[in-house]
């Protein structure tokens, strides 16, 4: 017999793509501060592409390794909050199940109803409602710590690519003002997404990446211009 492939949630790729998407951001916001400060400084292509090269490989590395660590760390804070649970269901299971029917009632649920819905979770899977109602956790989803770290490490690259082919590949006069000019478009594009997939406000949270990248390429530029050659 053929073992079914466990298929991923949608909480679960909805958390790899979010990592596709902060990556991407990152490496473009970082690198095209770091090849902007550079150019600001000097105008030999190599060294402004050596720069942003180091920036990719730096940064590659630190959003992989970032993402694999706070996975795990948000595992484990799930797997102590099943263990408190645990310790609590064995030493006092009326009080989680008055705790869960109180939650209810106070979002409007008459108590029966929400003593008898707190009666039938508790039947079929006491621990599991335990955690949910009380950490707002679903114990039985997990995120792949692996799954975020290699997105990241695709994505960043990928994001940092663009900075650095425009500033590398444009006529003098105009690299600079192109560099910014795509660095915005794409910060608004990853802005728009993440806004996207975190239910906030579209418009909103695509200005704040803009103008935060804005700020972050205006800095480099500044601090590279104080040591131009």
């Amino acid at each position: 017999m053929k073992k079914s492939k466990q298929k991923m949630s949608l909480a679960e790729q909805i958390n790899l793509i979010r990592a596709g998407v902060m990556g991407a951001n990152d490496g473009i916001l970082s690198v095209a501060a770091i090849v902007i400060g550079v150019a600001a400084a000097t105008s030999n292509i190599h060294t402004i592409l050596l720069s942003g090269m180091a920036g990719m490989l730096a940064g590659t590395i630190s959003m992989a390794m970032g993402e694999y660590v706070s996975v795990y760390a948000q595992r484990d804070a799930e797997k102590r909050a099943v263990a408190d649970e645990t310790v609590r269901l064995k030493v006092n299971p009326q009080a989680e199940q008055v705790y869960v029917t109180d939650k209810y009632v106070a979002t409007g649920i008459s108590r029966p109803l929400a003593t008898q819905a707190t009666s039938e979770m508790f039947a079929s899977s006491p621990i599991n409602t335990a955690v949910r109602e009380r950490y707002n956790i679903d114990p039985t989803k997990s995120t792949s710590a692996v799954g975020a770290a290699i997105v990241s490490m695709i994505s960043f690259p990928l994001g940092s690519a663009l900075p650095m082919l425009t500033i590398t590949l444009v006529q003098a006069q105009y690299k600079m003002i192109a560099t910014i000019g795509a660095v915005v478009v794409a910060l608004a594009i990853t802005g728009f997404t993440a806004a996207k997939i975190g239910n906030a406000k579209v418009s909103r949270a695509t200005m704040r990446n803009i103008i935060s990248g804005l700020i972050t390429m205006t800095v480099t530029y500044l601090a590279g211009h104080m040591f131009e050659r």
